[in-house]
């Protein structure tokens, strides 16, 4: 643990290396703000650090919350009580989402960490949420893994899938922090290499275990809805779904190309063949795609690039003397929603 400035002077840095902080990084102190660290140091020199603190966490906007587990993972060793909201429960701007009480010096060094958590989480949880909302019960799979650093991807689709309500994740580790396993199958660059999208998926099929879905692409050379019926007639009942992932230089996926792809499904005896939508979804795109007849959606940038709620932490308890800062209300603030969790 980094517990004085002599310590983070000390720290020693390889350049290296992959720049993602590894957990003992995080958890010693090493990706908090300095000024908490010096914190220490003026608190110690006046036998201070330790003085029994409480303080509150809230967010400025609506939110879902999320993260909660990683933050007891993080303050698990730390001799403090944690009050919280349930995950996945729906917050209001400037509501008390989480309470930490104990001695200062056991957790303020750890400030940046835990409204870092909480903020992510919750604005990943609350964005897969409004995605799964406005397909009306349809499935959505979270692919935003490659919108963002590899080290924070499997926080991201865990939470989309855990809290946000997504169907799967196609980020291995993320789908397996969650006790699931990865949905996908293969990307245009399979299909190119093959020179046949056809011929690909029959490759596919001989490889690939029974449980494994049979879902293809169906834009990469051809029309979609002609690539769509070949391989329904080559394939039959195998052939579990068809993807629509048209780039905007073609147009993008349309409500007009799913409605025809639906109908020619359906008109040559396809009917059970879903169609998986995918690029640029957003709720609005989704809402519209799903009534346009499109079954599945894959939603990658809305849920990844969601900004972080603004997450604050504020003492409000020092030494049992109500306190705060000019502008914020003195003393704990009533959450009945809140539970002890630690």
């Amino acid at each position: 643990m980094l517990n004085s400035l002599r310590d983070v002077t000390a720290l020693k840095v390889n350049p290296e290396r992959l720049r993602s902080a590894s957990h003992d990084e995080i958890k010693s102190g090493a990706t908090t703000d300095i000024y908490f660290i010096n914190t220490r140091d003026v608190l110690s020199s006046v036998s201070k650090l330790d003085t029994q603190v409480t303080a509150e966490i809230f967010a400025r906007t609506t939110g879902m919350f999320a993260g909660l587990g990683e933050v007891l993972e993080l303050l698990k060793d730390s001799p403090v009580t944690i009050e919280a909201m349930k995950e996945g429960e729906y917050f209001t701007p400037k509501e008390v989402v989480m309470r930490i009480t104990g001695p200062y010096g056991a957790f303020g060094y750890h400030e940046t960490n835990l409204l870092g958590l909480l903020a992510s989480s919750s604005a990943w949880a609350t964005a897969a949420r409004e995605c799964v909302e406005a397909a009306g019960g349809k499935p959505v799979l979270v692919f935003g893994a490659r919108h963002i650093h590899p080290a924070i991807a499997p926080v991201m689709e865990s939470v989309a899938v855990q809290f946000g309500g997504c169907s799967a994740a196609s980020c291995i580790l993320g789908a397996k922090l969650v006790g699931r396993e990865p949905s996908g199958t293969v990307p245009h660059a399979a299909v190119l290499i093959m020179g046949d999208t056809l011929k690909l998926a029959e490759a596919y099929d001989k490889v690939m275990p029974p449980e494994v879905g049979r879902t293809f692409l169906v834009d990469t050379f051809h029309d979609e809805c002609e690539e769509a019926l070949r391989l329904a007639h080559a394939m039959g009942d195998r052939l579990g779904a068809v993807r629509l992932d048209t780039p905007g230089e073609r147009g993008g996926v349309t409500a007009d190309l799913v409605r025809e792809m639906r109908f020619r499904l359906n008109h040559e005896g396809f009917g059970r063949v879903k169609i998986v939508v995918s690029g640029g979804l957003n709720p609005e795109r989704i809402k519209l795609l799903a009534e346009a007849g499109a079954d599945i959606f894959g939603v990658g940038s809305y849920i990844a690039h969601a900004v972080p709620m603004d997450m604050t932490m504020d003492l409000k308890v020092v030494d049992g003397k109500p306190v705060a800062k000019r502008g914020r209300l003195p003393g704990i603030l009533e959450n009945k929603r809140l539970i002890k969790v630690k």
